[in-house]
């Protein structure tokens, strides 16, 4: 899938969903001579798209019958669907969005396709977590995002899930999190993190493979404890550290995503992989 004659039409990637981990991958995608089709749910962020180099296309999830169609995206050889699951605002949705994507790509031109999904997955798993983990179905979180991933991984080219963990990078400092001092809860349970960065070169490895499919897990191995973890960021960006739920400072370590998968498979070195010596550093670079 990698772009080797100049002859050739450049390579088209579609990106569902152009936030803050979409907008990022857009900018790294068009610095590397891709095609690129973003997609969003707003006509204001129509020209933010077009600023960063990628073709500007409205798409309204779930599809109605008048917009299932149409959509330019569709015809892009990698699809990636960036789109936030909403569960915590009370949508049940998401798995709904994500069957229509998969129907219209594979009526298009789709070989490829990759959801950015979420660690959430794996809630009330204790201990080391591995993509083959055995999820907690009776949670209707953990069922709806499960019901989603299978729609990626049943389509009929290759589908790829990536299960990201909680997402840092610039504007996303952790520390901005306790400014009105949040109070933490489980602080003495494992913080599971990963850097945009670092997912952005992941997907972009992803996208020049033809054989890479499955789940799998992207996180840092910054495997320290919240207390730890957020009191070093509240110190980097200046802030009053959190306040610390005494009621479950007695819990256990909680749950450890490890990402031995997605290393091996694509050979990647983090380049974030300690987000606390990024903590420290950021004072420096200004968060980048």
């Amino acid at each position: 899938m990698i772009n080797t004659n100049p002859a050739q039409e450049p390579a088209k990637v579609g990106i569902i969903g152009c936030g803050w981990l979409g907008s990022a991958l857009v900018k790294a995608l068009v610095e590397q001579s891709y095609d690129v089709i973003a997609t969003t749910q707003h006509n204001e962020k129509l020209p933010l798209i077009n600023k960063l180099g990628a073709q500007a296309e409205i798409l309204s999830l779930p599809f109605s019958d008048d917009n299932e169609s149409s959509a330019v995206v569709f015809s892009c050889e990698t699809l990636i669907i960036c789109i936030p699951p909403g569960i915590r605002r009370g949508k049940k949705d998401y798995p709904e969005k994500i069957a229509d994507i998969i129907k219209q790509a594979e009526l298009g031109k789709v070989e490829t396709v990759i959801l950015i999904s979420t660690t959430a997955v794996y809630e009330g798993i204790i201990g080391d977590v591995t993509e083959s983990a055995k999820l907690k179905l009776d949670s209707e979180k953990v069922k709806l995002l499960t019901e989603a991933e299978q729609y990626i991984l049943n389509f009929s080219n290759q589908g790829i899930v990536l299960r990201c963990a909680g997402l840092v990078g610039p504007d996303r400092h952790p520390g901005i999190f306790f400014r009105n001092k949040k109070l933490l809860t489980a602080p003495n349970s494992y913080v599971n993190l990963i850097h945009q960065n670092d997912v952005v070169e992941q997907i972009l490895l992803m996208i020049k493979s033809d054989t890479i499919s499955g789940v799998f897990n992207a996180v840092s191995e910054t495997h320290v404890t919240k207390k730890n973890y957020y009191t070093a960021a509240s110190k980097a960006f200046n802030v009053e550290p959190p306040r610390f739920d005494s009621q479950t400072e007695v819990e256990e370590l909680g749950r450890k995503v490890l990402s031995d998968k997605l290393r091996n498979t694509l050979s990647y070195q983090y380049q974030y992989d300690d987000l606390v010596a990024w903590l420290i550093n950021s004072e420096r670079t200004k968060l980048n």
